[in-house]
């Protein structure tokens, strides 16, 4: 299966950003993706009477009440949200499997009303919180892979455990084998699982682990020699080839292995070539290849004869319009599906018959969905593809489509996941610097010209190539429903509009992500939405960058920022190649050691490096210190040098009400690693504590807010 999740998974452990929804998934009964357990959190107080800058402690006078407050106010619309459609129940064939916070359940599909039996429990794992992260069943339903992981630990463990008829009531089986440090599984029979091996933040090997009855044989099947590669194993939809999917930021290779001869040798596809980037599904003997090989280096749709996959056999099937972006492909036994993305960020499905490319049709989509999540096939393939859509102020709710009708059909829906009509979507362009259109969208309840009061929260990524994360966070509709308006910056670097997006906007075009980050927000109060002193802008890990930049470079066009796990030190982190993921990202930011010009780039945007004694918003720190991914020392280097420059400018500059004296904080949590706490209490608490932040600094409360409300 090539979907959207498939498309970036290799990405995943090597950027600097990650799943920016967790609390949704942790609050749900079967989350939906990758669930965090119970972390730990000590926060030292340290305070300078010749600053404004204290580090955040809960206990802050200027705070606590409105965090008290708003923690309340976040569990109630959590619960109003916890009961959705599951995107990780897999039908087996007799069975369906789903996942619970203690363990893994399922249920026989061939009685009339089964008791869930459970097959996996946690507590049989080891000594530890382990977390849930992938399934995966084996051909013929007689084992079950799963991957756990431990708090603040980037390997997984492997878990293998063998199914049956069983009674329900009896405990549930003890593991067969575990194996640690692994980062992707594939079953190729049932008595053959391939996986790859994660050391840190790295994954260059992929190993066959043979199930005999005498015991079990491991052989190394794949050994990456670049440094700067991710290797995963996948399976096809109709699970015919497991895949070995070799990945770097600027070329891609797959190895195929036939699931009914897992002893073979892997099979070359297409060695990697500079720039080359492809992902590989297969159906009837034909590989269907999505590469950047159509115009302007963009994704399309190619095919390939199983015996012949190299690139010189390679067939054009389908081609994307200009400016059409494609975010997944699925191939449903006779038919191609792409989920794409307009100029405007519409999304909609591409339907290719594979025996008559030329017939293909486009199926609109609703107006308000902003991300879809594919959901991975059964041990059967059905022939209908099903997806969730949603929005940040939308739930998901679940499609299902059946290409041979070209039918779209709601699965399952309830009046309180609708988002009423008085909300609304906008989708606006801002013209940036050098004339680019840059896509913007915008979350409000108030009409347009209705705005000029609302406080606004600007969010915005811009890196990897990675679309601007839009999943459904009850955080988002809480500010809605309280009269806020969200806008979503679409800037260059990220994926939005196609490969050629993020091209622009990387290297030395870096500065231009900041550029449509301001022509954004300059678009919105020229429209008369909000104004700088309402304004608040947000953003994780490596969009912090693009933020800080914003912030030396126009200060005045917002009143606060609230950052998590940022990246702020660009120059001092790609100089450093010790430190995890320097040498992996040098085709996202540079080289700064071995090229000048590149260093100068570098330090032209980096946030910490271009720090100035002027007036600057009052910023939210929040940095974790088992955080592998973004170095903590970066961070504070950023707060150091930004407490002095405010020091020094006010030293010059008396306060006065039209600039009053930034708060810059730090929130230091030493139990949490890159993705924040997993714990949902915590978690509650550290978006509780960034929304009194924002009410504080710009100046609202909540009486206000309420009577907007209402």
């Amino acid at each position: 299966m090539c979907s959207m999740t498939s498309l970036h998974s290799w990405l995943s452990p090597l950027i600097r950003g990650g799943k920016f929804n967790q609390v949704w998934s942790l609050f749900t009964c079967k989350p939906r993706g990758l669930i965090y357990l119970t972390g730990t959190r000590r926060c030292t107080i340290v305070k300078d009477p010749s600053s404004s800058t204290v580090e955040f402690n809960s206990r802050n006078k200027k705070y606590r009440s409105l965090e008290r407050s708003f923690k309340r106010r976040l569990r109630v619309i959590y619960q109003r949200f916890s009961v959705g459609p599951d995107n990780t129940t897999i039908q087996g064939r007799n069975h369906v499997y789903f996942m619970e916070g203690d363990g893994i359940y399922r249920m026989d599909t061939r009685q009339g009303d089964p008791e869930p039996e459970k097959v996996l429990c946690l507590d049989s794992v080891g000594k530890g919180d382990w977390s849930l992260q992938r399934l995966r069943l084996s051909p013929s339903e007689h084992a079950l892979a799963a991957t756990v992981k431990a708090p603040h630990r980037e390997e997984a463990r492997c878990v293998l455990v063998k199914l049956g008829d069983r009674e329900p009531t009896l405990d549930p089986p003890q593991p067969l084998l575990t194996i640690d440090k692994v980062f992707s599984v594939e079953w190729a029979t049932d008595d053959i699982l391939f996986y790859s091996s994660q050391q840190k933040l790295q994954c260059h090997h992929v190993f066959r682990l043979d199930l005999t009855a005498t015991g079990t044989r491991s052989a190394l099947v794949y050994q990456e020699q670049q440094p700067d590669v991710f290797v995963e194993v996948s399976l096809s939809r109709d699970r015919r080839l497991v895949l070995v999917n070799c990945s770097s930021k600027r070329s891609s290779e797959v190895w195929l292995i036939d699931s009914a001869k897992p002893l073979m040798e892997p099979t070359l596809v297409q060695a990697r070539l500079p720039e080359l980037l492809y992902h590989v599904e297969h159906s009837h003997g034909q590989l269907y290849i999505l590469a950047n090989t159509g115009p302007g280096q963009e994704y399309q749709v190619l095919r390939a004869p199983l015996s012949s996959p190299s690139i010189k056999h390679w067939v054009p099937v389908c081609s994307p319009g200009p400016g059409t972006a494609v975010k997944d492909m699925e191939v449903l036994q006779d038919h191609c599906v792409l989920a794409t993305r307009d100029p405007l960020g519409l999304l909609a499905l591409q339907v290719v018959p594979l025996s008559q490319p030329a017939t293909t049709s486009t199926l609109q989509l609703p107006p308000w969905a902003c991300a879809i999540e594919t959901k991975r096939a059964g041990l059967t393939d059905s022939g209908w593809l099903e997806f969730l859509l949603s929005s940040p102020v939308h739930p998901p709710v679940l499609y299902r489509y059946y290409p041979r009708e070209n039918r779209l059909l709601l699965q399952e829906d309830t009046e309180e996941r609708r988002t009423p009509q008085e909300y609304q979507t906008t989708r606006l362009e801002a013209p940036s610097q050098d004339g680019t259109m840059v896509p913007l969208t915008l979350f409000h309840r108030p009409m347009l010209e209705e705005l000029r009061g609302a406080p606004l929260l600007v969010h915005v990524y811009g890196a990897y190539g990675m679309d601007l994360n839009m999943d459904f966070s009850p955080d988002k509709r809480l500010l809605l429903e309280d009269g806020w308006a969200l806008a979503y910056c679409h800037v260059r670097g990220g994926g939005e509009r196609g490969l050629g997006w993020h091209r622009q906007g990387r290297m030395e075009g870096k500065s231009r992500g900041v550029e449509d980050l301001a022509a954004c927000i300059h678009r919105l109060y020229d429209l008369g939405v909000s104004r700088p002193s309402l304004t608040a802008l947000t953003a994780r890990s490596a969009g912090a960058i693009l933020v800080g930049a914003l912030c030396n470079l126009h200060p005045h066009l917002i009143r606060a920022v609230t950052l998590q796990a940022p990246f702020l030190d660009v120059l001092g982190t790609m100089q450093e190649p010790s430190l995890p993921l320097t040498l992996e990202e040098r085709g996202e930011w540079g080289d700064p050691m071995s090229d000048p010009c590149q260093r100068d780039t570098i330090a032209s945007y980096c946030p910490c490096h271009n720090i100035i004694p002027q007036h600057y918003p009052s910023m939210l720190l929040t940095a974790y210190i088992e955080d592998n991914r973004v170095p903590v020392a970066g961070v504070h280097k950023y707060e150091e040098r930004l407490r002095e420059a405010i020091h020094t400018h006010l030293n010059g500059h008396p306060v006065s009400e039209s600039e009053p004296t930034p708060s810059v904080i730090l929130d230091l949590q030493p139990g949490a690693d890159h993705f924040g706490p997993g714990d949902f209490e915590l978690s509650l608490t550290e978006s509780a504590r960034q929304l009194a932040f924002l009410h504080t600094e710009l100046g609202l409360n909540q009486q206000k807010t309420k009577n907007r409300r209402n």
